[in-house]
């Protein structure tokens, strides 16, 4: 079931488009329900589908097709690292392996206690800035020196809820 609240946070987005194209909102939904419930599960998808009026493998596709959306259960902290080639030619892979042995994961995992997810990700369109990353889908870094990723893991840890 949606809260109220979700409902009309998804009808605030809805009411940006013509009537009959409502499930343009499908990206906000989206991402709202993930703010709400860190990760998109095939109910909510079917929520969405349902308030969208649109067929469910609709929603699936696009759930599925952008790396910010959540398929599984991540950590407090999602922390997608770019491997594209400019920020490969920067150590955007030597950033994302430097990163997963100071937590003790492998790329695509969350640390046991639940705070970090790391995943490797594709261009985000700071090549200049590389190696770069992005917290949560929200906030991108940039220069991410071996120094800069432990500052920032220390920094994530003592925000942690």
């Amino acid at each position: 079931m949606l809260s109220e609240q979700t409902k009309a946070r998804f009808d605030r987005e809805v009411a940006k488009y013509p009537a009959d194209q409502k499930q343009s909102a499908v990206m906000a939904c989206l991402s709202i329900f993930q703010q709400e419930n860190g990760w998109i599960s095939p109910e909510g998808e079917k929520l969405i589908a349902v308030h969208l009026g649109m067929a469910p493998i609709a929603v699936r596709e696009v759930a599925t097709f952008y790396n910010m959306y959540n398929q599984q259960p991540v950590g407090q902290f999602k922390l997608n690292v770019c491997t594209n080639l400019p920020c490969q030619l920067r150590d955007g892979q030597k950033a994302l392996e430097h990163l997963c042995h100071k937590l003790g994961i492998e790329a695509g995992e969350t640390t046991a206690d639940g705070l970090f997810t790391v995943q490797q990700s594709e261009c985000m369109g700071a090549c200049a800035d590389s190696p770069v990353l992005m917290v949560n889908d929200r906030q991108m870094v940039s220069f991410m020196s071996n120094d800069r990723l432990d500052a920032l893991v220390e920094t994530l840890k003592a925000h942690a809820k």
